[in-house]
C-alpha cells in the first residue's frame, strides 16, 4: 500500500437530504432557500494600480488563526448565502476572514472599463497583498467557489511556492471554460445562463451611460465573453479567454495544499473535464468528489456539510 501525501485528511462523507432528487435541486435549493446569516463586520475600499477599487468585507477575530479570503462566483457577491454563511462558521471556529466582491459586484460600479473574469489574478494579487499589509502577523487560507475557485487555482498555479496563500480550497470549480460555456447553452441550464445574461448585460449598459463599451448582441455566456469581456480584458478572442483562462492549465503547478470540491451531478462546471491524471499526481491536491450534488449547492442531513469539510480541512 501506498504511502498517503502528507496533505491529505479523512473528510466527513456527503449525505444528501433525501428529496434532493437531481444535481439542479440542489443547485436552485441552495441559491434560492438558503438564510443567509453573515457575522457583524467592516465593508473596506482597496485602491488598484489602476486608479480603481475593490470592496472588501472583513471580520477580524482575536486570535492566532488565519485570515481567510473569500472569492464567490459568476454574478456573486460577498452577500451571497456561501461566503455569508462560511464567514459565520470561520467566526465561530476562530477564524478571520475577508470576502472580495469583484470589479462591479459590490455597493456599486467600478470606475473602468473593465469588469471581471475567470482568470482574473491580479486582481487577486492587490486583494492579497492588502491582507498581508493589514494584518502582518495572520497566515492567509484561501476558499473559491465556481469562477472564484477557477481564479484562485490559477493564481496559486501561477505563483507556486512564492503563493502568499498557504493553504486553499476550491468548489466547484470550472475546468475548461470553453466546455463549460457550451453546457451552459444546453437544456435545463439555459436557465442559469439566461440569469447570468440579464445581470452581465444590465452591468454592461449601465456602464455605457458613463463610458464606451463593447456592444453585445449574442445570446449565450460565450458570445458575451467573444463580444465583451475578451475585448474588456485584452483577450483575441472568448476562445483565447477560455485557453489562457481555465484551471486545468494550472493544477500541475500548485504549491499550496489545496482541496477540490465537486459534484459529479454538476451541470453547470461538469466534472467530466478535470485534468484527473494532473490532479492525482500532484501531492499537494485533495479532491472530495460528491456521487451526488449540485454546483456549489450540497444539500446534507445534517445540514452545512460543506462547511464542515471546508473548516475540517482549513483547520487541520
Amino acid at each position: 500500500m501506498t504511502e498517503q501525501p502528507a496533505a491529505r485528511i479523512s473528510l466527513e462523507p456527503f449525505e444528501p437530504v433525501w428529496w434532493a432528487w437531481n444535481g439542479h435541486v440542489h443547485t436552485i435549493v441552495a441559491s434560492q432557500f438558503s438564510k443567509v446569516i453573515k457575522p457583524e463586520h467592516e465593508r473596506v475600499e482597496i485602491d488598484t494600480p489602476d486608479e480603481d477599487f475593490l470592496e472588501v468585507d472583513v471580520c477580524i477575530q482575536n486570535t492566532q488563526k488565519p485570515i481567510v479570503a473569500l472569492f464567490h462566483g459568476l454574478e456573486g457577491s460577498t452577500d451571497r448565502y456561501y461566503i455569508g454563511n462560511l464567514m459565520t462558521q470561520l467566526e465561530r471556529a476562530g477564524f478571520s476572514s475577508s470576502a472580495l466582491n469583484f470589479r462591479g459586484c459590490g455597493s456599486r460600479m467600478n470606475n473602468q472599463p473593465r469588469f471581471y473574469h475567470s482568470g482574473e489574478t491580479e486582481d487577486y494579487r492587490t486583494f492579497l497583498h492588502w491582507i498581508s499589509e493589514t494584518y502582518p502577523d495572520k497566515e492567509i487560507y484561501a476558499v473559491g467557489f465556481s469562477l472564484g475557485g477557477n481564479a484562485l487555482v490559477k493564481y496559486l498555479g501561477e505563483e507556486g511556492t512564492q503563493s502568499r496563500v498557504k493553504r486553499a480550497a476550491a468548489v466547484s470549480p470550472p475546468y475548461d471554460l470553453k466546455e463549460g460555456s457550451i453546457q451552459l447553452h444546453k437544456g435545463f441550464n439555459r436557465l442559469y445562463e439566461i440569469n447570468f445574461l440579464n445581470t452581465l448585460v444590465q452591468k454592461l449598459e449601465k456602464k455605457r451611460q458613463k463610458m464606451e463599451m463593447p456592444v453585445f448582441n449574442g445570446s449565450s455566456i460565450y458570445e458575451f465573453d467573444d463580444q465583451v469581456t475578451a475585448k474588456l480584458h485584452g483577450f483575441d478572442d472568448a476562445d483565447d479567454y477560455y485557453h489562457q483562462c481555465s484551471s486545468k492549465h494550472f493544477y500541475g503547478d500548485v504549491k499550496t495544499d489545496l482541496l477540490v470540491i465537486h459534484s459529479k451531478q454538476d451541470t453547470l462546471c461538469p466534472m467530466e473535464f478535470a485534468p484527473f491524471q494532473v490532479i492525482e499526481a500532484n501531492p499537494q491536491i485533495q479532491t472530495c468528489f460528491t456521487e451526488e450534488g449540485g454546483h456549489v449547492g450540497f444539500l446534507s442531513a445534517p445540514k452545512d456539510w460543506l462547511f464542515r469539510v471546508i473548516l475540517q480541512w482549513l483547520d487541520c
